[in-house]
């Protein structure tokens, strides 16, 4: 069943260590089964409180999803993140069922 990570960038608060993730972040793609389906285009918030960007990757699986999290190269990237922002990412299994 795919799952999808789901970045939310709610403030920047260092553009340089972003500026950093941004560089390291797509090489840990490598190796990892992964579809972008969103990459901070424009978006609308409908209910609940504003956010700078989101961000939904797809994923075979969540077991794909982990290995790819739990990776030394997104690791590595990521602490520039964690520098650079205040995010909510969340993890969601699709539930793969076409609509009728």
């Amino acid at each position: 069943m795919s799952a999808y990570v789901i970045f939310i960038r709610e403030h920047t608060t260092d553009a340089e260590q972003l500026q950093q993730y941004a560089q390291k972040a797509p090489l840990a793609r490598t190796g990892h089964d992964i579809t972008r389906l969103a990459f901070y285009g424009q978006f609308e918030v409908l209910e609940g409180p504003s956010a700078e960007g989101v961000a939904i990757l797809c994923f075979p699986d969540m077991a794909a999803a982990r290995a790819w999290y739990d990776s030394p190269a997104y690791q590595e990237a990521r602490q520039h993140r964690f520098k650079g922002a205040e995010y909510r990412m969340l993890l969601v299994e699709g539930s793969d069922v076409s609509p009728a």
